[in-house]
């Protein structure tokens, strides 16, 4: 029977070196692998290369790493929230590369899927779009963009099994599933981590194929963001 449960996070994330490339799942602070993110900061790697929509905040999720200058560089999609990211970012000491919200789910997914590079008409015509071939098709302009590659995927999933079958809860399905086999390692943390044939097979969104290493996470904090509130009448 086929087995990718490790123990713990120190087992899950072994290998992981000084000058990686690491993918971490999330959208705002919402599905991101807390664990894993942990792991990373007290092995204190350096000069890492990090793929996700964001950079967390000040004192959470990729914001850790940052406080640590761990990170060399920056691929997300928005950057609002985090004031040292914006310190770094304009003192010169993170390099960032800013990339549509799309194109880094498509990056992701084309990994995912083996393709080496895709055309798409987002970024045409901007910085974004510098030094990269272009091609028209159909009277429109493309880009080609090639897809990510990363040593390490980083994921959060609400419930798995033992041979990698992983389900989302909620919102939490944004980036995850995309970088589920986008690197060379996949590692998932999970709330639940169950015996394989106690998943439903119709309600598995991204099947064990996509993950090397699967563990149960603790002590999650599921922080909001930016929680807005209406005025008690």
């Amino acid at each position: 029977m086929i087995n990718k449960k490790v123990n713990n996070v120190q087992q899950a994330l072994h290998g992981v070196k000084d000058h990686m490339t690491l993918m971490l799942g999330g959208f705002g602070l919402c599905g991101i692998p807390e664990n894993a993110i942990a792991e990373l900061v007290r092995l204190n790697v350096k000069n890492v290369t990090c793929i996700s929509n964001n950079a967390g905040v000040d004192d959470f999720g990729l914001g850790l790493l940052l406080q640590n200058k761990q990170i060399k560089k920056m691929i997300s999609s928005y950057v609002g929230e985090n004031d040292e990211f914006e310190r770094q970012m304009l003192s010169g000491e993170l390099e960032v590369e800013l990339t549509p919200q799309g194109t880094l789910a498509e990056k992701c997914r084309a990994a995912q899927a083996g393709f080496p590079a895709f055309y798409t008409p987002a970024g045409f015509g901007t910085e974004v779009a510098e030094g990269k071939e272009t091609r028209e098709f159909d009277g429109k302009m493309y880009v080609l963009e090639p897809a990510f590659k990363a040593d390490f995927a980083f994921v959060k999933a609400w419930k798995g099994d033992a041979a990698g079958n992983l389900v989302f809860k909620g919102t939490s399905r944004n980036f995850n599933p995309n970088m589920c086999g986008a690197a060379v390692i996949t590692v998932v943390e999970v709330e639940d981590l169950v015996e394989v044939g106690e998943l439903d097979p119709n309600h598995i969104h991204i099947p064990g194929i996509f993950v090397q290493r699967i563990f149960e996470g603790a002590n999650y904090e599921k922080r909001i963001e930016q929680r807005t509130v209406r005025q008690k009448q």
